[in-house]
């Protein structure tokens, strides 16, 4: 057994044969030409017929998956028509006096190495979109046949005596695919009925590919790099999207224990397909929203196939955490606005970064401490440090007009810490109206209660936020004086005991005196053995992990 170790992009079990796709010969000779308004003529031709192709495309993906996953084909047929792009091609052939394909090759370049460079990493992976449609324009200028087909399948001049050339079978045979690399284009037009998986040496969780992958319900893995290795061809592989896990050859215990996760998978999506688009209520009436708790954006795609009403809790740190250095104001919104774009009107509340005790960041140059839990973190670190929170707080409100979204005050212990997160919020405000910059000037705000000293001030607090989100990780940490990092202490930190329990129903109770609702995105959230408490004492929303919202609301449903 092989094991190789990539980036896990779109969840699932997939088991099968491999079947290495062939880079593509995107080969293009430089001539010189002798008449450049003929050439020019050539270019506009090829790229008139490439939006063609892009709009059937376009169709059959809509048909398939819906509207708003055709729309990344609509940008596509707007590269093509966008004047710099088309000037930059034309320019090039006029003053040097070379072939079409040469030229979009040339631009092509240019471009893609013009958004690589870029801070946003959503920026970043529009630089394999840009060489995608130019291999489209290159392929109509090269004379080779259009792969886009009504059925959505690999088609054209790779289809051979049944099977296709570059490696995926098309009688009737199911594989994972392995491939350097496959565009967005290419990712559409696979046959669903015969791919089981996709494996790719490079790529992203951003990239358009992985959306594709997510979208079409095909476990996906990227960047196994000098891993990929086209002898490959032919052996069983089990891939496993989520954790980004690939075995080559695996052997029998490994065989076994994927196909117990697989079968156990196949049983939740038929659950799935029981509940999706059902409310989450007790045959009473009592409703709960259901939301999904996330780390980085690439687990959006996570909310919605598992049909979370929300997202109730995106651990922003995490963007401090995977980074070498202060994330800017523009990589921050870019991420905030790829998940409120992606949820549409579905809430998502961010909670503003919580570093320090168990997460720690070099480049925030934190002191030692003896005991991190009750040390300088969370919203201690933003309002004593309000230069790093208020970056925060711009792309936050920036991010606001694209979507649903609510900021979340982690580790609150007083009224004042409120009201001086409110203060610089409102300084962050200012700044963007001076600029003419939008923002949702409503845009709610809510505590985590996760001390027991905002169990206490719960009354108070509720005066000054629009929402509670009960942390009960920490709230059990706390209440219990048991550090959560010791394993040692597991015995006695219970987070059923009733002290934990009874923090929880002074919080609620707190929060419907005042008018505001209250919820849960602690692990407790998660547990089944209490759900009909939480119903009991009248709690308004549960976030919990994606695959955690489907059986949740299986429970709820039969309270």
């Amino acid at each position: 057994m092989r094991t190789i170790q990539g980036v896990g992009v779109s969840a699932g079990i997939a088991i099968g044969t491999v079947r290495v796709l062939a880079a593509a010969d995107h080969a293009v000779e430089r001539r010189v030409i002798d008449d450049p308004q003929a050439e020019m003529d050539r270019f506009r031709a090829a790229r008139d017929m490439a939006v063609a192709q892009l709009k059937q495309l376009r169709d059959n993906v809509a048909a398939e998956f819906g509207e708003n996953k055709a729309e990344l084909f609509d940008a596509h047929r707007l590269m093509l028509q966008d004047p710099d792009y088309a000037g930059c091609v034309e320019g090039l052939i006029a003053q040097d006096k070379v072939n079409a394909e040469f030229a979009v090759k040339s631009v092509a370049e240019q471009f893609a190495a013009m958004f690589a460079a870029m801070d946003s990493s959503t920026m970043q992976a529009r630089a394999a979109d840009v060489e995608d449609v130019s291999r489209r324009v290159m392929n109509v200028l090269q004379g080779k046949r259009d792969s886009t087909a009504q059925d959505g399948s690999i088609q054209g001049d790779a289809v051979q005596n049944g099977t296709v050339q570059n490696g995926i079978a098309q009688n009737g045979e199911s594989h994972i695919i392995f491939a350097q690399d496959l565009a967005p284009s290419e990712t559409a037009q696979l046959d669903r009925a015969k791919v089981l998986g996709l494996v790719t040496a490079k790529g992203s969780a951003n990239s358009h590919t992985a959306i594709l992958a997510r979208t079409m319900g095909l476990p996906a893995i990227t960047g196994i790099g000098d891993a990929f290795d086209p002898t490959d061809d032919g052996h069983v592989a089990v891939i496993d999207g989520a954790s980004g896990a690939v075995f080559v050859d695996p052997d029998e215990a490994t065989l076994t224990e994927c196909q117990r996760r697989k079968a156990e998978a196949e049983e939740h999506l038929s659950l799935l397909r029981k509940l999706k688009g059902k409310p989450t209520e007790t045959k009473s009436g009592q409703r709960v929203h259901l939301y999904a708790s996330i780390s980085r954006p690439s687990d959006v795609a996570a909310v919605l196939a598992n049909d979370a009403e929300g997202i109730g809790l995106f651990r922003s740190e995490f963007l401090y955490l995977e980074r070498e250095d202060w994330p800017t104001e523009e990589f921050q919104f870019d991420a905030y606005r790829q998940v409120a774009q992606e949820m549409g009107d579905r809430p998502v509340i961010i909670r503003t970064l919580d570093i320090g005790a168990d997460k720690q960041v070099d480049y925030f140059n934190l002191d030692h401490e003896d005991n991190p839990a009750l040390g300088y973190r969370a919203i201690r670190i933003c309002l004593t440090r309000p230069e790093i929170f208020k970056v925060q707080l711009r792309a936050l409100l920036r991010a606001s007009t694209y979507g649903n979204i609510a900021i979340m005050l982690p580790m609150i212990t007083s009224v004042q810490e409120v009201r001086d997160a409110k203060r610089i919020l409102e300084e962050a405000k200012s700044e963007l109206r001076g600029e003419h910059t939008d923002f949702n000037e409503s845009i709610q705000i809510g505590v985590m209660i996760e001390t027991p000293a905002s169990v206490i001030m719960a009354d108070e607090l509720a005066a000054e936020v629009d929402f509670f989100s009960i942390g009960t990780n920490d709230l059990t940490q706390y209440t219990l004086a048991c550090d959560r990092q010791t394993p040692s202490l597991e015995r006695f930190a219970d987070p059923h005991s009733p002290a934990v329990l009874r923090m929880i129903q002074m919080t609620i109770e707190a929060a419907h005196r005042h008018g505001i609702w209250c919820g849960i995105c602690g692990e407790l959230g998660a547990d089944l053995s209490l759900t009909d408490t939480f119903l009991c004492l009248g709690i308004d929303e549960l976030s919990v992990s994606p695959t955690s919202v489907l059986p949740l609301r299986n429970v709820i449903r039969n309270h």
